[in-house]
């Protein structure tokens, strides 16, 4: 690797297309010699139908996944090179260090010491003539951690000195990083967080996602059905832990909604999802975050009006914010993060935080692809 540049600022992209398999967040950050990052420009790219149904189907095992994940991998650094380039038109004369690629998450199982995004960085690094930091979680899972939640650690320059503050990020899994006004950050997956919702509606309507909650809105909480969503094994855990679809998928809403007494309506289940989602957030908020006094949402889960103010009504003594209100569009936060860690990961510092990940010990996440 070359000697760090010293200049005052650097050019990084990061990119993340995470667990709503929705598409390619893209963002143009730059970086301060004390790690605060700025964003100049972002770009989205969304999935193709066909591409989306490919990544679907490889969570869970079937025939030739190997060959299937590999084609799927080269698929994925051509989408990511055009996400790129789209972005870099955004702006001219800027020369970019290198690209933060989180990867398409397929298998995230630390208890048996793995995880799995595809992405092929080598592919990325050869498109684009940048050099791709990916593969940012094994390191920490082989230092006895989770791999996740990452952001926390980027979030950590957003803390206040008086005032205890909690950024959640609702995408496919919802996640909290805890910034007190002293002591350590801690950050967790608290459950699903649009995962399931977006499963439902679209196996019943069609559509990527509830736009606003409006379907939710129409349906009515069923009790037994959220009981029977909040027995959930994994709530129970406490910190550090980490969820996925392993966790919370179609096949186990299915099984909960099979064990009902009566039948229950779609868009009522849908309701119930929704609760689910702000139960799960707000309990571990209200037990492993006390004192909270300001809560800030990013994410594709900011969008949801319904669902912002099911958290806000469960957390009547916290302000509950867009990101916006710190500067950072909700949208762009997660991508923003992986700029900042192909960063750390350029200057040789460590991108994990052993109290929210539960590692030995920091550690310089990612793996390099030079240019």
């Amino acid at each position: 690797m070359s000697e760090t540049p010293q200049h005052e600022t650097e050019h990084f992209v990061g990119l993340m297309s995470g667990t709503s398999l929705d598409g390619v967040d893209a963002v143009l950050a730059e970086v301060n010699l004390a790690g605060q990052t700025r964003l100049i420009h972002s770009h989205y790219l969304p999935f193709a139908d066909s591409l989306r149904a490919q990544l679907l189907a490889l969570h869970s095992p079937q025939p030739n996944e190997i060959h299937l994940a590999a084609c799927a991998a080269n698929d994925l650094a051509r989408l990511y090179a055009q996400t790129v380039n789209e972005l870099l038109n955004k702006t001219t004369h800027i020369n970019v260090r290198a690209i933060g690629c989180h990867g398409q998450t397929l298998r995230h199982r630390p208890a048996d010491g793995y995880t799995l995004q595809i992405g092929n960085a080598a592919l990325l690094a050869e498109l684009t003539s940048i050099t791709v930091v990916a593969d940012f979680r094994s390191r920490d899972i082989a230092a006895g951690g989770q791999g996740a939640p990452l952001v926390p650690a980027f979030h950590a320059q957003m803390r206040h000195p008086e005032i205890h503050r909690v950024i959640a990020n609702i995408g496919g899994i919802a996640n909290i990083s805890d910034l007190p006004s002293s002591g350590p950050v801690r950050g967790w997956d608290t459950g699903p967080g649009n995962m399931l919702m977006d499963a439902w509606i679209k196996r019943h309507l069609g559509e990527h996602y509830d736009r606003n909650g409006a379907w939710a809105a129409m349906g009515v909480i069923h009790a037994e059905l959220l009981d029977r969503l909040l027995s959930h094994e994994y709530l129970k855990l406490g910190p550090p832990k980490s969820a996925g679809r392993e966790q919370f998928n179609l096949e186990w809403l299915d099984s909960q909604i099979s064990g009902l007494s009566q039948p229950v309506e779609a868009a009522n289940v849908q309701a119930t999802l929704l609760e689910f989602t702000a139960i799960s957030l707000c309990d571990a908020i209200n037990r492993d975050c006390q004192g909270t006094q300001e809560l800030y949402i990013c994410g594709g889960g900011v969008h949801n009006a319904v669902l912002m103010q099911r958290i806000s009504s469960r957390l009547p003594g916290t302000q509950v914010k867009s990101s916006v209100a710190l500067g950072v569009d909700p949208d762009w936060m997660e991508a923003l993060a992986f700029a900042w860690l192909a960063r750390q990961a350029m200057h040789h510092a460590p991108g994990n935080l052993p109290s929210v990940t539960g590692a030995r010990g920091e550690r310089i996440l990612g793996a390099i692809y030079p240019a």
